[in-house]
C-alpha cells in the first residue's frame, strides 16, 4: 500500500481585529485573537515523482482554488523539504469545507495542513517551534491554524500566544456570496485612516476576562473588527446581515478577517440553530474553539 498522510485543519475567526497604520514593509501591525471553529478541510498528500494538486469543493466553489505553485499545500511541501534538505515531492488532494477567500483562512489552513501532513509522511519530526517558524514563512494566519485553539496575535498576526478559555462557544458563521481582496480591504482601510491616523493596535482586557470566564454574553459585546467599515463600504449588505443577526438574537456579530464571512456569537446549539434560519440563505452552526492542525490518517 502506497502511504499516504491525512490532515484536518481548522478555520479561523477573529474576535477582535486591531489594525495598526501600515509599516515601511508594506505590512500593517495587528493585535487580534484568533479562534479556530468546526469548520474543517482535510489536505492527504502521498509521495510521487513530481509536485501535483487536485481540489474537490463539499458545497464550497474552488473554481478560484489555484492548482499550481501558488498554492501553499505546494508552497509549505515546497518549504519543509527544502528545510530538511529532502529531494521529495507529492501528490496533494484538498477537501475543501471552508469558503474560499471569506476571511476564514480557508488558504492558511491548507498549508498548515500540508506542513503537518509532509512532516508526518517524511518523518521530519519537525520541532514545534520551528514548524510554526516555517509557517509564518507561508503566511500571517498559519502559524494559528497549526496551533488551533484560542489566541493571541501580533506582528503580522503571524507571533501566536495561546489565550487561556473556559467551555464553549457556538457561532452562526454565515458566507456572503463573492470573496473580498485582502489586499483591496487593506488599501481601503488606508484611505478611511489617511487623515485620523489609524491607532496602535491592542486587545481589550474586558475581552479576555469574558474568554477566562467562559462568559459568551460578555464576549459578544467585545468583539470588533477594525476592517468592518472597509468592508462595509464594499459590501453595503454585510451590515445588515450583522443588524438580522443581533436582531434575532447574538449575544455579538461581527466581519470576520478581511471579510466578506460574518459571525454571529450565540448562547448555545439550539440557540445558534435557531438564530440560523433568520436568514434568507442558512450559515453554517459550528462549536470552538477546537484543535488545530492534526493527523486523523497516516497509511504506511
Amino acid at each position: 500500500m502506497n502511504s499516504q498522510v491525512t490532515v484536518s485543519a481548522p478555520a479561523k475567526i477573529n474576535l477582535c481585529l486591531g489594525v495598526g497604520p501600515v509599516r515601511p514593509d508594506g505590512f500593517h501591525p495587528l493585535a487580534t485573537v484568533y479562534q479556530a471553529v468546526g469548520l474543517f478541510d482535510d489536505v492527504r498528500v502521498r509521495p510521487a515523482a513530481e509536485d501535483s494538486i487536485t481540489v474537490y469543493g463539499d458545497g464550497v466553489d474552488v473554481t478560484d482554488v489555484p492548482t499550481d505553485e501558488r498554492n501553499l499545500v505546494l508552497r509549505a511541501a515546497r518549504l519543509l523539504a527544502d528545510h530538511h534538505g529532502l529531494d521529495e515531492h507529492v501528490e496533494a488532494h484538498i477537501h475543501k469545507r471552508i469558503p474560499v477567500a471569506g476571511g476564514l483562512a480557508g488558504g492558511s489552513t491548507d498549508g498548515a495542513a500540508a506542513l503537518v501532513a509532509c512532516d508526518a509522511l517524511w518523518g521530519t519530526r519537525t520541532p514545534r517551534e520551528e514548524l510554526l517558524s516555517l509557517a509564518a514563512e507561508l503566511g500571517s494566519d498559519v502559524p494559528f491554524c497549526v496551533m488551533g485553539g484560542t489566541a493571541i496575535g501580533s506582528g503580522r498576526g503571524e507571533v501566536v500566544t495561546p489565550v487561556m478559555t473556559r467551555g464553549s462557544y457556538w457561532w452562526v458563521i454565515l458566507p456572503a456570496e463573492g470573496g473580498l481582496s485582502t489586499p483591496a480591504i487593506y488599501g481601503l482601510f488606508d484611505e478611511l485612516t489617511a487623515e485620523s491616523g489609524a491607532d496602535e493596535p491592542e486587545i481589550s482586557e474586558q475581552l479576555l476576562s469574558a474568554l477566562r470566564a467562559g462568559d459568551a454574553e460578555l464576549l459578544g459585546g467585545t468583539l470588533s473588527n477594525d476592517l468592518q467599515p472597509a468592508a462595509f463600504t464594499l459590501r453595503p449588505d454585510l451590515a445588515e446581515f450583522l443588524e438580522i443577526g443581533l436582531d434575532a438574537g447574538a449575544f455579538g456579530a461581527i466581519v470576520t478577517g478581511s471579510g466578506p464571512t460574518t459571525v454571529y456569537l450565540c448562547e448555545s446549539r439550539g440557540h445558534a440553530l435557531d438564530l440560523n434560519r433568520a436568514f434568507d440563505q442558512p450559515g453554517i452552526v459550528v462549536e470552538a474553539p477546537v484543535h488545530g492542525a492534526r493527523v486523523i490518517e497516516h497509511k504506511r
